[in-house]
């Protein structure tokens, strides 16, 4: 065992940050990274145990105690440096120092994953590109991007975001950009800087070596700060700065139709005529600037032309969704490069399932590796996820299927996985028989050429147009935001009851399971064994345990809450058989919610009944606030939290040697009760995106859209009454739309006649008459729309809190109320 300073001097390919994602241990140098809610030390045990051999460990977290540990690790490498991320960024830039290549550097407020994903089906027939893979452009996501060059590439494309001030001078020598593109100036992240003008300065420190740099000169603060400070830093760089008013010396003239934009545009002196296929603003800012680096690299407009025609929309996200013969589809039919491949299966890997795994791939594209050695290196890829059969489908993989078997003893081969090939996505559907796909995840990861929308289309679960989105980054975030309110010292109990609120139980639990949250919630046994059907490996608390539940209960290892003698007696007496057991319980005290639990005068009984059992651990005591959400009852929720303080010290305190976790804060007691945090605190509505006090809601992000189709458009007149007993009354001529979703789906009645309001294309429309079962009228007069359109019932732009208040109902009821019928769909950007 070595403990090394730097420079690190190291052979590993791999550079690991996050423990949950190992794949290739012996060439992987892990960077234990201690941030504000998890600290990567804790986890270099584990890892060695796994096989990796060289750790980046911070001279602060070396105490005696971890130093003891390390110790014990005799044969591994530990380079001890000031700051893991820094140290990690060093390495990248001195890796990016190697390749003297062109590489652009994408950064701006919006859309830059977008630019760099065009830009490489653009620049494709170039070059061997490398790029990042999806949005990775943090402090960790640039240089884990740049790493992976290597010697066939020979250009580059990496994106840099930032979110406060500080951040791009460590991004700068990372990406090291020759040329620039500055998509747009926007409000992300303006909390993280004192002015858009500064915010404008950090993202521009990117360009300071570089020799061009694109950008659009109608975003004034960045056209100032370029004139001001980017020039007299680097006086020497080609400004392409395009605008939009005429008589700029660089004219783009945008022309929109229905489903396509032509651009004229004037550049030294040419003009120059280009089409589109997109009409709204962003997708032409975004072409736009890809069109100027294509001129830049002097390719012809013709060629240009045809590569545009190309152009798709990207979907910006992977997707988890309902698949047939209850397997669940993950779906990223993009592009196929190793680097977002590796990506794509670790996604995968978060999924806690005890489901086969099964990866659908293609052809690898822009890998700038000779075909065996590629192959090599995703078939030791897919080794490592443990995918338990893989689908090749393309004429490249399929004549190097010879790198997905491994020596076995002597000269036998055996596979990496049950595998097979096929020439292309056509041969598959017609040849593979989907009905043997049972019970699986399946990861369909494909380059865009092989449409393997196509094989998405076969695997999914075919339901009505409406679907409930999770995005289960906000989801993250909301979770992230409670966990800096109550600290590192506070455990977080997350409720999933109800199927999480309507979120979908198991991909909820799932997730939080990844980022490790302490323990789950549910109402009823049933929930709690459909998460341990589904893998889900934390405690999970029980609220509303029945007798007849017992012995799933104890199958299933839940922990029920007991609230009353009854239900404890009649457990005691479920478990008296069990000889040589414990039982772990949660007691629910009443201090004045009045629902359940027992009250001041039932704990000296209570605590003679725990005396007696010794089977029985007390994993929690809890309580519920009442009215944590209003601050008018703020004296009545203080009031509980000492009888809270009280009942539970008088337990705590007779029993010997247990120290049970307290906890009684809700997702509104975190926010105006912080004291009262105790050992544990229940996150429930917070998670999903609502705070219900309303003074933090603002740091959350809208986790849910219920989005549904227009099924058809009628032009009726004046007088005329659309739906059931004639209550739509129409007094003008007016354009009604018939949407997918009825009030079984989880849209109320209440919001007949004109209540309620969905969006449609960006507009509010009134609902026309009663809400009907399976589906509703709307008056689309001042929507631009047509059949097939996107309608969306509640999400960012439509806030469930102001459509709950619509009916004189709670948020809770709304997400509760979303059928389960309605197709789930999680995403991840």
């Amino acid at each position: 065992m070595n403990f090394l300073s730097e420079p690190i001097i190291s052979q590993a390919t791999v550079l690991l940050t996050d423990s949950r994602f190992v794949s290739q241990p012996e060439h992987s140098i892990f960077f234990a990274i201690k941030g504000e809610r998890h600290d990567g030390h804790a986890f270099i045990k584990d890892l060695y145990e796994k096989g990796v051999r060289e750790f980046v460990v911070e001279k602060k977290a070396l105490n005696d105690a971890l130093k003891t540990q390390l110790e014990n690790l005799s044969d591994a490498k530990f380079f001890v440096v000031e700051n893991a991320i820094r140290a990690l960024q060093h390495l990248a830039a001195n890796h990016r120092q190697a390749f003297d290549i062109p590489v652009v550097g994408v950064t701006g407020s919006n859309g830059k994953t977008i630019v760099k994903e065009w830009l490489s089906v653009l620049l494709a027939k170039d070059y061997n590109l490398v790029k990042s893979p999806r949005s990775y452009n943090s402090q960790i996501g640039v240089p884990l991007s740049v790493w992976e060059i290597n010697e066939h590439h020979n250009f580059g494309i990496f994106e840099a975001g930032i979110s406060k001030s500080g951040e791009m001078e460590f991004l700068e020598p990372v990406i090291r950009p020759t040329i620039g593109v500055f998509t747009n100036l926007g409000s992300a992240h303006d909390e993280g800087f004192r002015s858009r003008k500064q915010k404008a300065t950090e993202k521009l420190r990117l360009f300071q070596r570089s020799k061009t740099l694109i950008y659009c000169k109608d975003y004034e603060d960045i056209d100032d700060e370029i004139r001001i400070l980017l020039k007299a830093v680097n006086p020497t760089i080609e400004l392409i700065g395009w605008s939009r008013k005429a008589g700029s010396k660089i004219f783009v003239n945008a022309t929109k139709q229905n489903t396509y934009c032509t651009l004229q545009i004037l550049w030294n002196s040419q003009i120059y005529d280009f089409k589109i296929p997109f009409a709204d603003d962003a997708s032409i800012e975004n072409a736009t600037h890809c069109i100027f680096l294509m001129l830049h690299q002097g390719i012809n407009t013709a060629e240009i032309q045809s590569r545009l025609d190309m152009l798709k929309p990207i979907a910006m996200r992977l997707e988890l969704k309902q698949g047939i013969n209850d397997c669940y589809l993950i779906d990223d039919t993009y592009n196929n490069d190793y680097a977002g491949l590796s990506v794509a299966l670790d996604f995968m890997t978060q999924q806690h399932t005890k489901r086969d795994k099964v990866l659908i791939i293609s052809d690898v594209l822009q890998s700038g590796l000779e075909e065996s050695d590629l192959y090599e290196s995703i078939a030791e890829l897919i080794k490592g996820k443990q995918i338990d059969k893989v689908i090749g489908i393309g004429e490249v993989i399929s004549r190097n299927q010879k790198s997905f078997y491994t020596s076995a003893a002597g000269d036998r081969k055996a596979p990496v996985a049950p595998i097979v090939f096929y020439q292309s996505t056509e041969e598959f559907l017609e040849k593979y028989p989907i009905n043997q796909l049972q019970s699986s995840l399946i990861l369909v990861k494909g380059a865009r050429k092989f449409e393997f929308e196509k094989i998405i289309n076969r695997l999914t679960l075919k339901v009505h147009g409406t679907v409930f989105e999770v995005n289960l980054d906000a989801l993250t975030n909301n979770l992230n935001f409670y966990r800096n309110k109550i600290g590192s010292d506070t455990k977080i109990m997350v409720m999933v009851k109800a199927f999480a609120y309507g979120s979908g139980s198991a991909e909820v639990a799932s997730l939080l399971e990844y980022h490790r949250v302490d323990y789950l919630g549910v109402a009823y046994t049933d929930e709690g064994v459909v998460l341990r059907q589904n893998g889900i490996k934390l405690p999970i608390m029980v609220l509303n345990p029945q007798p007849e539940s017992f012995a799933k209960l104890i199958e299933y290892n839940l922990e029920p809450e007991i609230y009353s003698f009854k239900v404890f007696e009649q457990f005691l007496t479920f478990i008296e058989s069990f000889e040589h057991h414990t039982f772990k319980i949660h007691l629910k005290l009443d201090t004045g919610m009045h629902r359940l639990g027992f009250e001041a005068q039932d704990i000296e009984q209570l605590v003679a009944l725990l005396k007696q059992n010794p089977k029985i651990k007390i994993a929690s005591i809890f309580s519920h606030l009442v009215g944590a959400d209003e601050s008018e009852h703020n004296a009545f929720s203080k009031t509980q939290i000492e009888r809270f303080e009280q009942m539970s010290k008088q337990i705590i305190d007779a029993l010997d040697g247990q120290k049970p976790l307290r906890h009684i804060c809700n997702s509104a007691g975190i926010i105006r009760f912080p004291e009262a945090k105790f050992d544990m605190v229940r996150l429930g509505i917070g998670l999903y995106g609502v705070e219900v006090t309303g003074t933090e809601q603002k740091e959350l992000q809208t986790v849910g859209t219920l989005k549904t189709v227009i099924s058809q458009i009628k032009y009726l007149k004046a007088g005329e009454t659309v739906g059931y007993s004639r209550k739509g009354v129409l007094e003008k001529d007016s354009k009604i739309a018939t949407i997918a979703i009825g009030y079984a789906d989880g849209f109320d009645r209440g919001f007949s006649k004109g209540v309620g309001k969905v969006l449609v294309n960006g507009v509010a429309c009134p609902v026309v008459g009663n809400v009907c079962m399976d589906m509703t009228m709307v008056d689309v007069s001042e929507a631009d729309c047509q059949e097939g359109d996107e309608v969306i019932i509640f999400g960012k732009d439509l806030s469930i809190k102001d459509l709950a208040a619509s009916i004189g109902t709670i948020s809770y009821e709304i997400l509760t109320g979303v059928s389960e019928r309605v197709k789930r769909v999680f995403y991840k950007e």
